[in-house]
């Protein structure tokens, strides 16, 4: 049994210093969307709800092992919440969908494309990229991590400069407990 988990552990500490010194070849790599997961957080006054929305299509560009670039497409028809069921789960959905917050049989897509990629560490990055949502695109800045064939990064951004206004008390008086907050955070869990 000792030599066992003697051989276990010599077999995660070999596979962690192959992943930390391994660098990524270089070109574009598609990003799985099937493996990857994009979750969101919104908040209110009274608390918060939290879901997932899918990636239509993805990539991260490596020159010299180092990352340079990204580009993904969200598919915003797949906003889903995971905090409620039935009914108020639903109305929560159909609502995100709507022309109160995102739009989507109008904009089915939100697109995020990296315009610089500055390196902050042996596998950590900050990048300032292009959001588009509903046709409004707007600079974010954001840290990305990577480690093999895996990146991760959280994202906070600000709905009202995407035109999504709804319960926003930066836009409505007397919202009171009902105000929803401007900023909302997306998590990413990517595979490439």
């Amino acid at each position: 049994m000792k030599n066992r988990v003697k051989t276990i552990a010599a077999a995660l500490i070999i596979a962690t210093i192959t992943f930390a010194f391994t660098t990524i070849e270089d070109g574009k790599k598609e990003v799985k969307v099937e493996t990857s997961s994009v979750t969101w957080k919104g908040y209110k006054v009274t608390g918060s709800h939290a879901g997932s929305i899918a990636l239509k299509q993805g990539s991260l560009d490596f020159k010299d092992g180092k990352l340079k670039g990204g580009e993904f497409v969200i598919d915003m028809t797949t906003i889903e919440n995971t905090d409620m069921e039935g009914e108020y789960k639903a109305k929560l959905e159909g609502h995100l969908k709507s022309d109160d917050f995102f739009g989507v049989a109008t904009y089915p897509t939100a697109k995020l494309v990296f315009k610089t990629v500055k390196s902050t560490g042996k596998n950590s990055y900050e990048v300032t990229g292009d959001l588009t949502i509903k046709d409004k695109t707007n600079p974010v800045t954001f840290d990305m991590s990577i480690y093999g064939n895996k990146a991760t990064a959280n994202i906070k951004i600000d709905r009202t400069e995407y035109e999504v206004r709804y319960g926003s008390a930066s836009f409505f008086d007397n919202l009171q407990d009902k105000a929803i907050y401007d900023e909302f955070d997306l998590i990413t869990d990517l595979e490439f």
